[in-house]
């Protein structure tokens, strides 16, 4: 990509707000995802406001400055929530949106991609921006402290001033670049703005903490009416604007100018990383082994865990475990999906002799007969039968069980004895579920001797983790769309015990509803009548046919028409393709914006194995030419 003599600015106060408002502001608003880097070096990061398309921590939002004065010697900016202020030049804080104008649409390599608004978005340059999971950051640090992580001879400036050293003229900081399994890499220090705070990783950042960013590609949005690219995030902060305590607004004059076409303009130009000799690669190999062994002398494997995987891991090691949270979360389908014929024992309704067993007279012998409960029987019929598989009993609803049942229960959890008579199986396991006292007002409190024998695992379906089962599940794929439509806010709404209200076990069964009937407007029996109404709207909207794709029967003018919601119902229609159409169609779905393939993906999938290589194979034969760097 050249862009000749053209230089880096930022938009102006009418580009932002004004009468010459620019199509990607008009569109897509004024907030604006911060990076990482940006937050490291003192931007401000709002934990209340997140992007539209982003409810990560990714997607928060920062506040930017435009390259406008406010006439009376402040500079704009926009802020948190996308709404126009000002504020001091002399200021730090502030984040840096870059935006490069372009005389010649052509000059842009064709192979962008659409995104959810309709813009392609194009990668031209590199710079550091989120940072690496902590695993990872534990081996770059390991080896960076041996002297043996390599460099390649690039560094990125910035400015090492205090974030409020508002009077202090530019003094630059070099942060070298690293390589790492064919990767980049930058350690940075954190600037001191007396705060904690929380990174994309999940990671709590201290005053003064180094944090390990990984290099990437610059994403940008092509407004091709304004000709110019503006960054999708923010990249950069801790660069005063200008020395001067009254901005006139002459950019070109401002430290920022500088700074954007100095520093960030040679930065973000890619590094070149030469081949290791074999002896460089033979001494880099050896080191790691030998760091490797130092770190990890117990062989423990570190990194994030999903609940799923420590139920699994309990289950595993033979540790009770609990599942905690709301009615309908779904922790019944997550023992379930680990043991598909568990025996469950609903502990509301349990009575001693269910628990327990009984016992009973024997008149020919004058002796009592003590007889197994029937879970207890079932339980060993299954072990016995598969005595290489783990079986779970499943103590459901422990927490609405009566104090009583409890301290049955708790016999049964310590001492895997029922009755103090009979064992439980080797291979039989225990897991509990129930609703915690804020959950449930027929919730009872756990004792603590039964509580500390568990392990606890507190239950809460994310809208990314219930879509990601919608799709294995075939929920109905009008409501898969709308639930990501709406970024889960229609997942669940508030109970008041007087109107039907949404959550994730409503949804399963207002799909099965929507499949068995057809009529949406049923759904208000389940999931209330607000949402409902909002449904049926949403599913019925302009689209483009599943027809129109496969006959070419649209025009480019049809697809940038089309609004978020009708391009989310255009792929819930697509998605139903037959697998002799499914690349043209699937290359369709994929102009629409990345967010749209993803969906498609997982609704054209549906759980099934043969259908997911085939959409593997997709996705690997578009590698090579996919992206764009330079």
């Amino acid at each position: 990509m050249n862009f000749g003599t053209n230089e880096f600015t930022l938009l102006s106060d009418e580009q932002t707000f004004g009468s010459r408002k620019i199509d990607v502001i008009e569109q897509m608003g004024g907030m604006c995802a911060i990076t990482d880097f940006a937050i490291l070096l003192g931007g401000y990061v709002s934990d209340d406001y997140h992007v539209s398309d982003d409810s990560s921590l990714r997607g928060r939002t920062g506040w930017w400055y435009l390259s406008s004065s406010d006439g009376d010697g402040d500079v704009r900016d926009v802020i948190k929530a996308g709404d126009c202020s000002c504020t001091r030049a002399g200021k730090r804080s502030g984040s840096i949106r870059p935006v490069l104008p372009f005389s010649n649409i052509s000059d842009i390599s064709v192979n962008g991609v659409k995104g959810r608004h309709g813009f392609l978005e194009v990668e031209y340059g590199e710079y550091p921006q989120y940072a690496v999971d902590t695993n990872l950051g534990r081996i770059l640090d390991d080896l960076f402290q041996a002297g043996v992580l390599r460099k390649t001879g690039k560094t990125y400036t910035t400015d090492s001033r205090r974030w409020n050293a508002n009077s202090e003229r530019f003094s630059p900081v070099q942060h070298e670049e690293f390589e790492y399994n064919g990767k980049r890499y930058v350690r940075v220090k954190s600037n001191d703005t007396g705060e904690n705070f929380k990174i994309s990783n999940g990671v709590t950042v201290h005053p003064g903490m180094y944090v390990w960013l990984e290099v990437s590609p610059i994403k940008w949005i092509v407004d091709d009416k304004a000709k110019m690219l503006v960054s999708k995030t923010l990249l950069a902060s801790g660069i005063r604007f200008c020395n001067d305590r009254q901005y006139n607004g002459d950019f070109k004059n401002t430290e920022m100018y500088q700074y954007l076409n100095t520093c960030f303009a040679k930065d973000m130009v890619p590094s070149v990383i030469k081949e290791m000799t074999p002896e460089e690669k033979k001494q880099y190999e050896e080191e790691q082994k030998r760091l490797e062994k130092r770190r990890n002398p117990y062989g423990l494997k570190f990194g994030q865990v999903s609940e799923e995987q420590i139920i699994k891991g309990a289950i595993e090691s033979g540790v009770a475990v609990f599942l905690h949270g709301p009615s309908s979360e779904g922790k019944s389908a997550r023992v379930k999906q680990i043991d598909p014929d568990c025996v469950i024992i609903y502990l509301r309704n349990a009575t001693p002799e269910s628990l327990n067993g009984k016992s009973v007279y024997n008149s020919e012998t004058g002796e009592m007969i003590d007889v197994k409960p029937s879970w207890l029987k079932k339980i060993e019929a299954k072990c016995e039968s598969e005595p290489d598989r783990m079986h779970i009993v499943f103590l459901d609803e422990i927490t609405n069980a009566l104090p009583s049942i409890q301290g049955i229960a708790f016999n049964i959890v310590l001492d895997r004895e029922v009755n103090g008579i009979w064992k439980l199986p080797e291979n039989a396991r225990i897991v509990a579920a129930g609703n915690d006292m804020k959950d449930s007002l027929a919730a009872n409190q756990l004792a603590e001797p039964l509580f500390n024998r568990f392990a606890h695992v507190y239950i809460k379906t994310t809208t990314e983790s219930w879509l990601k089962w919608a799709s294995e599940h075939n929920i109905h794929p009008a409501i898969y769309s709308y639930i990501a439509y709406k970024k889960g806010e229609t997942l669940r709404s508030k109970y008041d015990g007087e109107k039907p209200n949404a959550d994730p076990r409503k949804w399963e069964m207002a799909s099965k509803m929507l499949y068995a009937t057809g009529s949406p407007e049923m759904l208000r029996a389940l999931v209330g009548e607000d949402i409902t109404r909002e449904f049926v709207q949403f599913c019925n909207q302009q689209v483009i046919t599943l027809d129109d794709v496969i006959n070419g029967n649209y025009t480019d003018r049809d697809i940038q028409n089309l609004n978020t919601a009708e391009r989310y119902a255009t792929t819930m229609g697509l998605s139903q393709v037959e697998e002799e159409h499914l690349d043209k169609v699937r290359g369709f779905v994929t102009g629409l914006g990345a967010e749209f393939g993803a969906i498609f993906d997982a609704l054209w999938i549906q759980g099934d194995e043969s259908r997911l290589e085939r959409i593997a194979e997709a996705k690997l034969a578009e590698m090579p030419g996919g992206g764009i760097r330079k």
